[in-house]
């Protein structure tokens, strides 16, 4: 079945960088987008970034261009989110996506603090 395993979140102070990661399993990586959300309390779940299939076209909300990097790695099976510049407003679990037959499938989060 489809598995999406997150990791790297944690506390950071503004202006910090976290490098998280997103580890797949149960299905094709190499020819599915994927994409990675973020929720902070009392919000929607809202997209971040998305990248294509081979990593050549990539997505990003307005708020996170030019703070933000989504890259793959096909040969891992893995997806990663760069983040620099980070702010308090930053402060969400981050959760991996990937839209496979039809359906949304999630990891199980990794939560990002950005508090000082």
């Amino acid at each position: 079945q489809v598995q999406l395993v997150e990791s790297g979140g944690g506390l950071v102070q503004p202006g910090g960088s976290l490098r998280l990661s997103c580890a797949a399993s149960g299905f094709t990586f190499s020819i599915y987008a994927m994409s990675w959300y973020r929720q902070a309390p009392g919000k929607e779940r809202d997209m971040v970034a998305s990248i294509s299939e081979t990593g050549t076209l990539t997505y990003y909300a307005d708020s996170m261009k030019g703070r933000f990097t989504i890259s793959r790695d096909n040969a891992k099976n893995t997806v990663y989110l760069q983040m620099n510049s980070l702010e308090p407003e930053d402060t969400a679990v981050y959760y991996c996506n990937v839209v496979w037959r039809g359906l949304h499938y999630w990891g199980q989060g990794t939560q990002v603090t950005v508090s000082s």
